[in-house]
């Protein structure tokens, strides 16, 4: 299959928009969807397409989406990778690349790939943040193809998976070193109040 055009979208979202990004996350996470964490997506959306800076590219073949990535810019200093680098990043205005996913018969394809950088295409931040699944390989090696570095293990809020915090620079600059990680399973606590999403999981 080829996909014949990718939208961006920004906060002059269509009518039944959130209902666009469910239909694709059931698809995309239909082995998951008994998990509890993944049944409450729709609080993810309902945070993220409030957000100042909301941005979300959808791809689709012919009227069918097939996938989409969104993001928006993080608040200073609660940034995901706070806490993690010392020194921290100057400058250090942060893009947070909240959810990636493709539907399953299109994946294969490149489209994951096409998807991250249509959304990141002439973002004016310095920096760009994804949480990748500590337990999904894949993931973390798709992030690191993408140009991003792992900095730490955090949780984004209670009761959702480890993360693995990936940054790479839009700009260029280097990247302060990644201090030793800790011993054990440790995993900081984010400080948001509502539910981050992970981008690099979306095959």
């Amino acid at each position: 299959m080829t996909v014949a055009r990718i939208v961006r979208y920004h906060h002059e979202l269509p009518i039944d928009f959130d209902q666009l990004l469910l239909g694709v996350h059931v698809d995309a996470r239909a082995d998951r969807m008994h998990d509890p964490f993944a049944q409450r997506f729709h609080l993810v959306v309902d945070h993220w397409t409030t957000r100042p800076g909301f941005s979300c590219v959808v791809s689709y073949e012919g009227r069918e989406p097939t996938g989409f990535a969104f993001g928006a810019p993080l608040a200073a200093g609660r940034e995901w990778w706070r806490g993690l680098l010392d020194p921290a990043p100057a400058p250090a205005v942060t893009f947070g690349l909240s959810e990636l996913m493709v539907r399953p018969a299109w994946r294969g394809q490149g489209l994951a790939g096409r998807l991250h950088d249509a959304l990141l295409e002439d973002r004016p931040e310095e920096l760009v943040c994804l949480l990748a699944e500590a337990d999904r390989p894949r993931a973390q090696a798709r992030g690191e193809s993408w140009g991003y570095r792992p900095v730490g293990p955090t949780r984004s809020v209670a009761g959702s998976p480890a993360y693995t915090v990936m940054l790479r620079r839009l700009r260029a600059a280097p990247l302060p070193p990644v201090p030793p990680l800790r011993s054990g399973r440790e995993y900081r606590e984010m400080t948001a109040a509502t539910p981050d999403g992970a981008a690099a999981g979306g095959s």
